[in-house]
């Protein structure tokens, strides 16, 4: 696709099936194809996915790169990037409907919104790849594995459910052990502070977003985090 200005991008997503975006934060109402108010919550199987496999979130998507890579690399699992800027979602959905993806879907919303969109237990796994680290201490409640995104998730997710984090930042990575070491209830299945320099322990940290392949290249190591939060614990 030619570059686009971002109204330009913005009126293209109205005409995009894959797309359904949240334009008032204050209210849960979420638009489909052409700016149609839709209802998701506990029906994107039944309505978009038209199937009943797991359903994967990406937050802060970005690009939707990982989406977009783990929607190729399993067709029976259904994929949704989450990202809050519709120019930054254009591209992924984009490319998804050009590769025809129909297992890949893209939300536009802040993350804090989501349990206005998923019942509980709706989705399967949760991946936050190479988030903004918010380094500021006065920002720690910005990260998006602080307590009060781990409280979202824990309602979204099925019992089993998994939530990764992938960075490059080690401040993130340390940051997120100690919230887990607190949280009550969490349990790390897996940790790597550098995933690179041993064989790979899952096919989907194979895959490369843009930034992950630029920090690579200044030199930097990257870091993964798997684990679960038990659904009985408050």
């Amino acid at each position: 696709m030619s570059k686009r200005n971002k109204l330009q991008k913005f009126a293209e997503l109205l005409s995009y099936p894959n797309v359904y975006e949240n334009f008032n934060p204050m209210a849960p109402q979420l638009t489909g194809i052409n700016g149609e108010p839709v209802e998701m919550k506990g029906r994107w199987s039944e309505k978009h996915f038209h199937n009943d496999n797991p359903i994967v979130l990406e937050l802060a998507c970005g690009r939707g790169e990982y989406t977009l890579g783990m929607g190729r690399m399993s067709p029976n699992r259904n994929f949704i990037g989450v990202d809050v800027k519709g120019a930054r979602i254009w591209k992924g959905a984009g490319a998804a409907l050009e590769e025809n993806l129909e297992n890949v879907a893209f939300l536009r919303t802040r993350i804090e919104q989501l349990s206005l969109f998923f019942e509980p237990g709706e989705v399967s796994e949760i991946w936050i790849t190479f988030p903004d680290p918010f380094l500021r201490e006065s920002k720690a409640n910005r990260r998006l594995t602080a307590p009060r995104f781990l409280d979202t998730y824990k309602k979204l997710l099925r019992p089993d459910g998994l939530i990764h984090l992938k960075t490059d930042e080690p401040n993130l990575y340390e940051f997120t052990l100690e919230v887990l070491g607190e949280y009550e209830g969490a349990e790390i299945v897996y940790q790597d502070d550098d995933i690179y320099s041993k064989e790979l322990p899952m096919e989907e940290l194979e895959l490369k977003t843009y930034y992950e392949r630029m920090h690579l290249r200044e030199g930097k190591t990257i870091k993964y985090v798997r684990f679960k939060l038990r659904q009985g614990a408050q």
